[in-house]
């Protein structure tokens, strides 16, 4: 019964910090867009619009945001590298090191520059063929997650999942769906040449949510915010007398 109990234990415990890992994630992704933005008005860099988005989400490598950016994308790939998914499923473990070895080439091998001045010395054109092929791939590894993995059940049938089970199945679902459209669209833009950033940031956005849904944050912060609404209504102890 002990070995039961300490099985048990150390089962509860992974999927905790699996949970917390896709918390994580979708975390670092869902700020990533807005905070770039924000970061790179807030400190201008010569030769590029203040208060307009750039062309794209990588050209905040040559913005006053390229630490937010190279951080963030860094540790996008040290979590995806690291994230060991469900267990006898290789397939998560995968996707994940696909994912983060292609995150590691976008922070290392910038996009193209987004002006003249901008860029340096040392920067040449098959970095940037890297970078798009890169990211090309990420983005293939964040939509597996989405339309696959994330979906994937020891319960076959789907009528028979649990009614959360089956609402996270459809986040991810309608995340996987709306990350390929954007990732079309983007695509397109190699013939009408317009800016990728609402796309990319449409597609990091989806993809960040598939993982706090996959990873439960919204149950979590409703259970934190019913632990202090009790405790914030709980009756005072009455002090003694005297």
């Amino acid at each position: 019964m002990s070995d039961a109990r300490q099985l048990a234990s150390a089962a509860l415990a992974e999927d905790l910090s699996n949970q917390a890992h896709r918390r994580v994630i979708g975390f670092l992704g869902l700020i990533l867009p807005g905070a770039l933005y924000l970061l790179a008005g807030l400190r201008p860099t010569h030769g590029l619009p203040r208060w307009t988005p750039l062309e794209s989400l990588s050209a905040y490598y040559y913005s006053g945001a390229v630490a937010l950016f190279v951080g963030v994308v860094f540790s996008l790939s040290l979590f995806l590298v690291t994230y060991r998914g469900y267990k006898g499923v290789p397939a998560d473990r995968i996707v994940g090191a696909l994912g983060g070895a292609s995150a590691m080439v976008v922070a290392l091998f910038p996009t193209w520059p987004p002006c003249d001045g901008c860029r340096p010395s040392w920067w040449t054109e098959p970095q940037g063929v890297a970078h798009n092929i890169a990211a090309a791939l990420l983005f293939t590894s964040f939509i597996l997650f989405s339309l696959w993995l994330f979906r994937k059940s020891s319960i076959p049938k789907r009528k028979d999942r649990p009614r959360e089970k089956r609402i996270r199945d459809d986040v991810c679902l309608a995340c996987g769906v709306v990350m390929i459209g954007s990732v079309l669209w983007a695509a397109s833009t190699m013939i009408t040449h317009a800016p990728i950033f609402v796309p990319e940031s449409i597609a990091v956005e989806a993809f960040a949510i598939s993982w706090l849904a996959k990873g439960d944050a919204h149950g979590e912060m409703l259970r934190l915010f019913s632990r202090g609404a009790r405790r914030a209504t709980a009756p005072t102890a009455a002090s003694s007398p005297g």
